[in-house]
């Protein structure tokens, strides 16, 4: 379950990515006095860095070597 959480996010991180590349490439227009913006770049920043943030956590945590272990008490 966490291979797939951790793919996913990795997935999201890259569109991110490319949506943060469009938008610096010139993701807006003027029609007369009017302008259009596609995507907000701080969001997509916002977003970037949560995602990073999120992957280190999910691939540290893969590797930490945790073990669960039960405890039975006997009487």
């Amino acid at each position: 379950m966490q291979g797939k959480r951790l793919e996913i996010k990795k997935e999201r991180l890259a569109q991110y990515y490319e949506a943060e590349e469009r938008v610096l490439k010139g993701q807006s227009y003027r029609i007369g006095t009017r302008q259009v913006t596609r995507a907000d770049l701080a969001a997509i920043r916002n977003g970037i860095k949560e995602l990073e943030a999120e992957v280190a956590a999910l691939e540290k945590r893969g590797t930490t070597g945790r073990r669960a272990a039960r405890v039975v008490p006997l009487d």
